[in-house]
This record gives structure tokens, C-alpha cells and sequence, in this order.
């Protein structure tokens, strides 16, 4: 049974969300997420300038002068959010942890696909999958997903990216927009994520606490891998120390970001300590930009 507090917890997240997916992504996410497909309309009489190839010969010749068939666009998207449970999403150093950031960042994307009548679904994993919530419409299954993000207990504790977008390719029947949430703290997964993309659209969400950039200078401080036990020590106030941890974290995150370009998975980064509004905003403009000029 869940807890009161998990419960207020959900209808806090839907309020919040709820409300940003009104105020400040009206319009973005319909303009930016366009339909997979042409559907048929109706049939018109022919206006010149129309294309030779949209006339309906059947009807012409019935009618006796020219008739072309009408398309629109087939608006209806799946959109499959992949979300990281694994232990290192557990870590966090501000007010909120990478995997209360994912949590709040899972229930915007699903209440702005329930606003435009598409269907959502989730795949949550560690080193191995663990839940599979199939894509459905309505704010009643959304909350089921938000339920999900924030309500869960991963049997597994480490990171495998490969096996979720292995599973996911198994199930998925029809093309989807995927996102995927992960502090990207795993093994290599750069054939497999390329053969998803090639797909579906896959859009990579990173998840950063700014501890694992830049150390405080606070001491002796030890440090515990939550995903394999491991306990270390660093010596923070070593200024020497946390200049090469910091180089070591940013060269991590350029060879991430240029595996994500290297691909064509957009990649967009959310720190904790920051509002992931304006990321989001971004990438919604800068998607709609491409879209243009295509």
C-alpha cells in the first residue's frame, strides 16, 4: 500500500507539473513533436496548383472533372520515457536527488502528451529491467507513470543501459519518442543506443548533481559507490585534488556529450541545483529551429 506522504507527494508533482506544462510549454512540445504519418481527410475538388499526383482518378472519372484527396497529418505520437532507478540516481548533495529531479522531469513530458492526446508509456531500469508500464492515454494512467517515477523499489542496483534498450526493442511495435533519463553512469552503450535511434527518436536527458563536477573544500571526506560498495577517501582541501577530480568529471561529460552528437541523440543536460525549465525550453527551441529549416 502506498504511504500518504508518497501519495501527497504525487499530487504535488501533478499540480507543479501540471501547471508548467501550461504556462510554460504551451504549444512547444505540439509544435516540436509532429505526427509519424499522413492520414486521409476528405476529398475536394481539384484547385489549381494543386499536385497531379493527389488526384483521386476513381472520383474524377465519376465525376467528370478533376477531385484530389486531402491528407493531414497523423498527430497521434507514442511517447516512451526510459527512466534510470539504478543506486547512483539515488545520490544527491542540493534540496532534491537526481532521481527526485527524473521523477518531476517524467511527469512534465507525460502530462504534455496526455495535453496533446498522445500515449505514454514507461520502462524503468537497473542492471536489469524493472517495470514495463505499456503506453496508454489519459490523466489516469499518467498518474500511474508519476506514480511509478517517484514509487519504486529496484531490485537491482547498478546500471545497464544496453539491456533496457535491448528489452525496449523487443517490445516496442511502432516508432516512439523515447527519452532517456540516466546520469549515464554505465558501461559502454553506443551501438545499441545508434541502433535505437535509427528507430525511434531517442532523446538523452542527463542528470547531474553538482558534487560529481566540482568537490567542496571540506577535508577528508569518504565517498561510497552506492551501485558496487566501494568506499573511498578524498582529501578535498588539496586544491591539486579537486582541480584533477573536476577535469577528470568534465572530460567525462565532453566525451559523453560528443558520443550523444556522434550518433544524433539530442542530449539534454539538467543539473539538480537548477531549474530544469530553461534546458527544456532550449531544447524545444532549438528542435523547432532544425525543424524549419529542413
Amino acid at each position: 500500500m502506498i504511504s500518504k506522504e508518497i501519495i501527497n507527494k504525487i499530487r504535488r508533482i501533478q499540480i507543479t507539473t501540471s501547471r508548467k506544462v501550461t504556462d510554460v510549454f504551451a504549444g512547444q512540445y505540439q509544435s516540436v513533436f509532429k505526427g509519424v504519418g499522413m492520414e486521409f481527410d476528405e476529398v475536394r475538388e481539384y484547385n489549381p496548383g494543386d499536385e497531379i499526383r493527389s488526384i483521386d482518378w476513381n472520383v474524377t472519372a465519376r465525376m467528370g472533372h478533376p477531385f484530389v484527396k486531402k491528407f493531414v497529418e497523423e498527430r497521434e505520437l507514442t511517447i516512451m520515457l526510459l527512466l534510470d532507478v539504478s543506486m547512483s540516481c539515488r545520490f544527491g548533495t542540493t534540496d532534491r536527488s537526481k532521481s527526485d529531479l527524473a521523477a518531476e522531469l517524467c511527469s512534465v513530458l507525460a502530462f504534455s502528451a496526455v495535453k496533446n492526446n498522445d500515449k505514454v508509456g514507461m520502462l524503468t531500469f537497473t542492471d536489469r529491467v524493472e517495470k514495463f508500464i505499456p503506453p496508454r492515454k489519459g490523466v489516469r494512467h499518467v498518474l500511474r507513470v508519476v506514480r511509478e517515477a517517484l514509487y519504486n523499489r529496484p531490485a537491482g542496483r547498478g546500471t545497464d543501459i544496453n539491456n533496457a534498450l535491448e528489452f525496449f526493442n523487443l517490445v516496442s511495435k511502432r516508432n516512439t519518442i523515447t527519452f532517456l533519463i540516466s546520469d549515464f553512469i554505465a558501461p559502454d552503450f553506443r551501438k545499441l543506443l545508434s541502433v535505437t535511434n535509427k528507430r525511434h527518436d531517442v532523446i538523452a536527458v542527463s542528470i547531474i548533481d553538482p558534487v560529481e563536477t566540482r568537490l567542496p573544500d571540506a577535508g577528508i571526506i569518504k565517498m561510497h559507490d552506492a551501485e558496487t560498495g566501494e568506499i573511498f577517501e578524498i582529501d578535498t582541501s588539496s586544491r591539486s585534488a579537486r582541480e584533477e577530480y573536476s577535469r577528470n568529471s568534465e572530460k567525462t561529460i565532453r566525451e559523453r556529450n560528443e558520443l550523444f552528437r556522434s550518433i544524433n541523440v539530442d542530449n539534454i543536460a539538467i543539473k539538480t541545483d537548477k531549474s530544469y525549465v530553461a534546458p527544456l525550453v532550449k531544447f524545444f527551441k532549438t528542435r523547432e529551429r532544425r525543424l524549419v529549416r529542413r
